[in-house]
């Protein structure tokens, strides 16, 4: 057996990182080994499973113009489905895998210094364009208003 120590020239086969090996689960349904015995069972759990997804999914896609967390609730409902399918437990990876991306290169001294001066130059922008109208056309309030 090769420990990865003394007297060999091979290197020792390097482990997956702790957070990596944690975090990614097996793929596959994650319902009770009851329900998986029996297939009319388990297949009537995967249709109230895509359901109740579906109406969490759809309530979220209803929230995206109206008021309320709209992309929260989608992925609530995408979490709800990836508890018994594949599909929607590697969109979910991917998802967090891209999220997590993001978040790194945010946290990029460079691109937060870019960001900070975007930010600056586009408030700029705006306090000159605020003060260009209120010069032109002064403050007046809406029940002050002559027609």
């Amino acid at each position: 057996m090769n420990t990865g120590s003394k007297g060999r020239s091979e290197p020792a086969e390097v482990a997956e990182a702790p957070d990596e090996a944690q975090a990614e689960q097996p793929l596959g349904s994650r319902a009770p080994q009851y329900i998986q015995a029996r297939k009319a069972l388990h297949l009537s759990w995967q249709v109230g499973v895509f359901i109740v997804g579906l109406a969490v999914v759809v309530a979220g896609i209803i929230m995206l113009p109206l008021p309320g967390p709209g992309w929260l609730v989608i992925f609530g409902g995408m979490a709800i489905w990836a508890t018994e399918f594949v599909w929607a437990q590697l969109v979910l990876r991917w998802t967090k895998r891209k999220v997590t991306e993001a978040a790194q290169r945010a946290l990029d001294p460079k691109v937060r210094r870019r960001n900070i001066i975007l930010t600056t130059i586009g408030l700029v922008i705006v306090a000159v364009l605020v003060a260009i109208y209120v010069w032109k056309f002064g403050i007046t309030m809406p029940w002050k208003i002559k027609e």
